[in-house]
């Protein structure tokens, strides 16, 4: 690990409800698509790291699922995955839709506020919230604990480079844990899944989002490695209804999906790519150990 005179580095941990931007704000942090993002609640399902390099700092994100009260085993799995993140972080922001304040995001706020670290309250989706509407929202929000309260827009850039001062300064002085290349430490297959499952939740109906995973069996170089690649997955289901829907009448929608997900599976790869997918039925996977692994989520213990 490398280490400069007077730089500094650490882990932060993006904490909040489903839907108010973390994954979004972590990919504006970073400066490049590394978690996707999609309307639908609990899109994000483990810890995904994000890293922001600067001249004299370099921070590590560490982007959960949103905190929800989980129904099944794959649930119990993302909230693992939040309290996971919390050991060895340096701070912590914990995020709230200016658009959508609940009791529920006052209680995260006060479950977390013992976290022995720095915390920044993070309002977000400024944007779309008038400064009658804000002013007395962060009036409200400043009377919990935390060390600092910002309001930002993830999607428009807005706030963002205060948060950055504030999160660089609050870092320890440490070495740069990885090259300035590098923003994530997720494998090319997790990517890709990940970008495949992200067009299926943009297209499909509200109930079926959360029983589709996605498995990458192979990504085939053809040639020269850098020209094309041919990538076989399986998008998996929960019933047989809900495969129709995800092929679509002559096979429509499937091929939509295909299409949208292999524009930012090139743009990443940075080459031409062959998505073959097969849509397959797995009834409860959400609550099969097996099939949770088949699907890159560890089973909880039980």
């Amino acid at each position: 690990m490398e280490k400069k005179n007077g730089f500094r580095s650490g882990f932060v941990v993006i904490l909040g409800r489903p839907n108010v931007g973390k994954s979004t704000l972590m990919n504006a942090l970073v400066g490049e698509k590394v978690a996707i993002v999609s309307p639908r609640a609990q899109t994000t399902r483990s810890r995904i790291m994000g890293v922001m390099t600067k001249e004299e700092a370099q921070i590590v994100f560490l982007d959960t699922p949103g905190i929800h009260a989980p129904r099944n085993k794959l649930g119990q799995y993302m909230m693992g995955a939040v309290e996971g993140a919390l050991e060895g972080i340096d701070a912590a922001i914990l995020m709230l839709d200016a658009t959508d304040v609940r009791a529920a995001d006052i209680e995260l706020l006060r479950k977390y506020a013992g976290l022995p670290v720095k915390k920044a309250i993070v309002v977000n989706k400024i944007d779309q919230v008038d400064a009658g509407v804000l002013a007395p929202l962060l009036q409200r929000l400043g009377q919990e604990q935390a060390d600092a309260y910002l309001p930002v827009s993830a999607l428009r850039k807005k706030g963002l480079e205060e948060l950055t001062r504030t999160l660089v300064s609050w870092m320890p002085l440490g070495p740069k844990y990885f090259p300035d290349d590098m923003v994530t430490d997720q494998p090319e297959r997790v990517i890709v899944a990940e970008m495949i499952r992200e067009k299926a939740l943009r297209n499909l109906r509200e109930e079926i989002p959360h029983g589709i995973g996605v498995e990458v069996l192979a990504m085939e170089h053809q040639g020269d490695e850098k020209r094309a690649v041919t990538i076989h997955a399986n998008i998996f289901c929960e019933k047989d209804s809900h495969k129709g829907i995800l092929i679509g009448k002559g096979g429509e929608m499937l091929r939509r999906i295909g299409e949208q997900a292999r524009g930012d599976i090139e743009r990443m790869l940075g080459q031409k790519a062959n998505l073959q997918l097969w849509v397959k039925v797995r009834p409860d996977w959400r609550n099969r150990a097996e099939d949770l692994r088949t699907l890159g989520y560890e089973a909880p213990k039980s």
